[in-house]
């Protein structure tokens, strides 16, 4: 089979599965190549599901605010394939001034965006989410938010774009990119398989890091590790999707009626995994008391199963999107700090019209690369 493209995809999450299948809808040639041996075994398997506006820095907020409207309402449909997906509001939650402050911020910052987000106290709290403890004194409320489910969306992307044609490739771990002619062209794989496109769009996790950097591209970003865990099926108890002022805990009902949560402890550094992301003992404890203090109805609940895996930090908290005028024909969407999930099929969709038009719908201007260039 031939090994060029139009556009060569490198990573096979969310993001990188989306941009295939839209780039697919517009007739390009696509050829998707994840590194390990399973498609979404990255960041798009292993999150919480969120799909919020709330509490994300402001330059995030207009694509995210584009997907929410525009794709994630028929996504199932679309892909025939349930995405699990619940638009039943976001509950910030604070329990002192220090809390309080911190997601007042957010909103008012928020709200100058035009999102439809706003302080609440403690009894409007109760009467959204009537099972949280007395313990919790104000939130901040998007009644637009919600959540779904990673798994079935990234495979649901999966699925649509390999029957547009796209060539899904597992396995290929690239390890550098080349110019030719002055414009990035050839992926070179660990195997030593090499493939060609017109357009290279990088969305790798942390992986981008070195692979871009061989370009000279440097995103300033670092690897942290988050943990989840899911209980056994309870009773129906709300649909929200939950977070904290301090971001330290996060969760929500799934419709099959288990609940995921995610949170840390502090000490995942000190795992002795030879960097394979997976779950400590201490965390899944330390995630556990939360849970009990801001839902005491939950104390009793088995744990299934948890999970571990690597964020892409970025320096400043904020993705990195769109094209990389210093290496023409290379984009990319990486460096997504924790908060890729819910912004992943606005970030495929609109960096497929970006490859295909040189146009977006959503301005990426303050996502972009160049915003680390030194200020003279």
């Amino acid at each position: 089979m031939s090994n060029t493209a139009e556009v060569v995809i490198v990573g096979g999450g969310v993001i990188g599965n989306s941009a295939a299948y839209y780039l697919a809808k517009r007739g390009l040639s696509v050829i998707v190549l994840e590194g390990s041996d399973f498609i979404g075994n990255g960041g798009s398997s292993r999150n919480g599901g969120g799909v919020r506006q709330s509490g994300r820095d402001v330059r995030e907020l207009p694509l995210v605010m584009y997907g929410i409207k525009n794709l994630w309402p028929t996504l199932s449909e679309e892909l025939e394939t349930d995405c699990e997906y619940h638009q039943d509001g976001n509950l910030r939650l604070g329990k002192n001034e220090k809390h309080k402050e911190i997601l007042t911020k957010l909103a008012t910052n928020a709200q100058s965006c035009g999102l439809d987000v706003r302080m609440i106290d403690a009894d409007e709290v109760k009467r959204i989410n009537p099972y949280l403890s007395d313990e919790v004194t104000c939130a901040s409320w998007c009644p637009t938010d919600g959540h779904a489910n990673p798994l079935t969306t990234t495979l649901g992307f999966y699925k649509m774009a390999r029957r547009l044609g796209v060539r899904f490739i597992s396995g290929e771990f690239v390890t550098e990119l080349r110019m030719v002619q002055g414009r990035v062209r050839k992926v070179i794989c660990a195997s030593g398989d090499v493939f060609e496109g017109e357009s290279i769009l990088v969305a790798a996790g942390y992986n981008s890091r070195a692979i871009l950097g061989t370009v000279g591209i440097d995103i300033p970003m670092t690897r942290s590790l988050l943990e989840c865990l899911v209980t056994e099926a309870e009773p129906h108890m709300f649909d929200q999707m939950l977070g904290t002022a301090e971001a330290d805990f996060y969760g929500h009902q799934t419709k099959h009626g288990s609940f995921v949560f995610g949170g840390s402890s502090g000490y995942e550094g000190s795992n002795k995994d030879n960097g394979t992301p997976i779950s400590s003992s201490k965390t899944a404890p330390c995630i556990c008391r939360g849970i009990m203090k801001y839902f005491p109805d939950l104390a009793n609940a088995k744990i299934v199963r948890t999970w571990a895996g690597w964020s892409d930090k970025c320096k400043d908290g904020v993705a990195v999107v769109g094209a990389i005028d210093e290496v023409p024909g290379l984009y990319t969407s990486c460096a997504m700090s924790g908060h890729g999930f819910g912004i992943g099929p606005a970030a495929g969709n609109q960096l497929a019209q970006l490859i295909a038009t040189g146009t977006t719908d959503v301005d990426l201007s303050t996502l972009r690369y160049d915003r680390f260039k030194a200020k003279i």
